[in-house]
């Protein structure tokens, strides 16, 4: 097969698998046909060589990768959903494939699958995911990280020829097999589990592998705990800034849907903002809007209370609650640097930048102008104008609202002026993934087989990418 040098394989997990998973048989699938392949990431990982038919023998039916995992494993974790404990959770319709070393950054990450098969924790499920799910799965995680949010990359989607049923969408409905790229798959839950069973050497020994591959800069500490308690709020509490500035409502956020290295993974069913709305939920099944929009860094904060109370057992019994009492400076110092990186502008020093950050606010919450319009009409800040004035949108922004922004960024400067020409920017309307958009797309899928609209969406994507892009 040809794998390149860039291949780089580390299977890290088979130090833990012994306490922590269990190995699984992936599904037979009757017919694949590849409906994504995200050649960008595979290349940093080695990957980008395999032809279709080799894509689709490791991506769609598992077999394994040199090196790498013998079998599959299907991890065990509990967590809280909906703040109720519960401990029947794990790997449902998913896995561990293989591991590998990045090829630009050194990172651990993993090929980790969605609607692989039955595992021991299916939980009377099929182990199955929709296509629908998985092209989902793709638009959201390929504009996260447009917007830069540390998001898992979504590698692969075989269609996989077998027909579902669903309670909630229409049905018989096609099936996929999704690849995920992570930085990791160790939840808050992961250590919820090995604490609620008593297990203080699984407990140490998953703490020592999480901190070293997830968070190596805390090197040795003699309060290893602690240290690894704050080091994964400060990088949730980046990802929840990330989150808030994209205008994207994750949907679920169990602590068993909370990864330890910070990253985005495992999306409820997620929206993006139409408009600025604290209120609005993406789960019709949040009735109590627990996961809304605007309490989502409070959700991050609550989980990381519980990731405090599962290390306690290697405290002294104590959670140690003090190590999180940061989480509102890192989270608004996080705020504040995105704000920016979405606006391309330069900072102008804390103070100032916070008071962007609260016109912001209230020029998304006062007036019905869209999420993403504001961002993109004002990017690049006032050397944007004629853009703005150009808006379609311009005339929804209340005038006293439209001079106190004006206002905020006063003194501001683009960070790279020759982005602003971008064609991305020289267009009419921003890249969105609403709603309504999203099931255009597959209602072309499932209508008539047409990826068109997938394909263009993907491509508009791309080209924000390129403009935030380092």
């Amino acid at each position: 097969m040809p794998l390149t040098a860039r291949y780089r394989p580390d299977p890290q997990i088979l130090q833990l698998a012994d306490f922590i998973a269990d190995e699984v048989e992936p599904a037979r699938f009757p017919k694949l046909t590849i409906r994504h392949r995200d050649q960008r990431h595979a290349a940093r990982v080695g990957l980008d060589g395999l032809n279709d038919e080799e894509w689709a023998a490791h991506l769609g039916r598992f077999e394994p990768l040199p090196q790498n995992l013998p079998t599959p494993l299907a991890l065990r974790y509990h967590g809280h959903q909906f703040r109720h404990y519960n401990r029947d959770l794990g790997d449902g319709r998913g896995f561990l494939f293989a591991q590998l070393r990045a090829e630009d950054t050194g990172q651990l990450l993993d090929l980790g699958t969605k609607g692989s098969g039955e595992t021991p924790w299916s939980r009377g499920g099929d182990g199955r995911l929709t296509l629908q799910g998985g092209v989902r799965e793709v638009l959201a995680a390929s504009l996260l990280e447009a917007h830069g949010g540390e998001t898992c990359k979504i590698l692969s989607l075989i269609e996989t020829g077998e027909s579902l049923v669903r309670y909630d969408e229409p049905s018989p409905t096609r099936a996929g097999v999704m690849v995920r790229l992570s930085y990791g798959h160790i939840r808050i839950g992961s250590f919820q589990r090995l604490s609620s069973l008593g297990d203080r050497v699984g407990l140490g020994r998953l703490l020592e592998h999480a901190a070293r591959l997830y968070h190596p800069q805390l090197g040795d500490t003699n309060d290893l705990p602690g240290a690894f308690l704050e080091a994964v709020a400060r990088a949730l509490a980046d990802t929840a800034a990330a989150w808030m500035t994209s205008g994207f409502v994750h949907g679920v956020l169990n602590t068993d849907n909370l990864n330890v290295s910070g990253e985005s993974f495992d999306y409820g069913p997620w929206r993006f903002l139409p408009q600025c709305d604290p209120a609005f939920t993406a789960a019709y099944f949040d009735e109590t809007g627990l996961y809304a929009y605007g309490r989502q860094p409070g959700a991050v904060l609550w989980g990381l209370r519980r990731l405090a109370e599962a290390l306690a057992p290697l405290d002294g019994g104590r959670p140690r609650e003090d190590r999180l009492s940061g989480f509102s400076a890192w989270y608004g110092a996080a705020v504040r640097r995105r704000l920016l990186r979405r606006l391309g502008l330069r900072s102008l020093g804390d103070a100032r930048d916070a008071a962007l950050v609260r016109v912001a606010s209230a020029v998304w919450s006062d007036n019905p102008i869209g999420f993403e319009r504001l961002v993109f009409d004002w990017t690049g800040g006032l050397a944007a104008e004629g853009r703005a004035a150009a808006s379609p949108e311009r005339r929804l922004l209340r005038p006293e609202s439209l001079a106190a922004w004006r206002r905020a960024l006063e003194g501001y400067e683009p960070a790279a002026p020759e982005r602003l020409a971008s064609a991305y920017l020289a267009g009419d309307r921003p890249c969105t993934l609403l709603i309504e958009e999203v099931e255009a797309i597959w209602a072309a899928i499932h209508n008539a087989d047409d990826w068109s609209l997938f394909h263009q969406k993907l491509a508009e994507i791309d080209a924000v990418r390129r403009l935030y892009a380092p």
